[in-house]
């Protein structure tokens, strides 16, 4: 579904990812992991187009993406849920949901869109019209994520889901997250707890200082104790 290959980004003279390798099959979750500052979410943020490669390529269905504008990656079924959240605070929830459908706005399939995400996140229905803004984390971290399926991406990538929240509130995320999968889109998930990913992932790659530094099957990867704990820490 989509392949990187040989992907080089720097923010200005620096280089931030030196020709890594990635793939994401289809119906999968891939989990990448790394420390912060690693180059994760530089990652992400190329994929989705807001940065532009120096060298490589990224191909999705055997299209090049790399060059593309984030509308045009969005209309061809990529949805990048941002670390932090983002969402619109001076909005209600559904104004919000709503903005996730720009790219392909028509009524009546918004609703049934809208009605979909409230499906998943019940919660959402219970807050629609209430200002974003007002909510607690884990019910903005659920619309973030609803808003990001309002495109009906075929790839959905999420940036630190857990990131701010208590326990049991990012265990309700993360079967939330599994549901999305089970429904049938695939998830690209950078993760920095390596236990939450590995409860729910496919396939794992470790990022560290912008290089690939291993790659496997989950239950390979989660074994290997001393490589995580060198680059994510004994904290995973």
């Amino acid at each position: 579904m989509l392949i990187i290959k040989d992907l080089t980004v720097s923010y200005g003279t620096a280089p931030v990812l030196h020709k890594i390798n990635l793939e994401v099959p289809e119906g999968k979750i891939v989990t990448l992991l790394g420390a912060n500052g690693a180059g994760k979410s530089t990652t992400l943020k190329t994929i989705s187009g807001l940065l532009k490669p120096l060298s490589g390529q990224i191909t999705f269905y055997n299209k090049r993406i790399d060059s593309l504008s984030p509308d045009q990656i969005v209309k061809l079924g990529v949805s990048h849920v941002p670390e932090g959240r983002q969402i619109f605070p001076g909005l209600t929830v559904e104004e919000n949901l709503k903005m996730g459908a720009y790219v392909n706005y028509k009524p009546r399939e918004v609703a049934k869109k809208i009605d979909m995400i409230y499906e998943v996140f019940p919660r959402l229905k219970e807050r629609k019209k209430q200002l974003a803004g007002t909510m607690s984390g884990g019910e903005q971290q659920m619309l973030s994520i609803g808003r990001g399926l309002m495109s009906e991406p075929k790839l959905l990538m999420l940036d630190e889901p857990s990131l701010g929240l208590a326990p049991i509130i990012i265990e309700d995320i993360f079967k939330k997250i599994k549901e999305i999968n089970e429904l049938g889109t695939t998830i690209l998930l950078i993760e920095q707890n390596a236990n939450l990913a590995f409860a729910v992932s496919d396939y794992a790659y470790l990022l560290a200082v912008g290089k690939i530094v291993m790659e496997g099957e989950t239950r390979v990867i989660r074994e290997n104790k001393m490589l995580l704990a060198a680059y994510l820490g004994g904290s995973n």
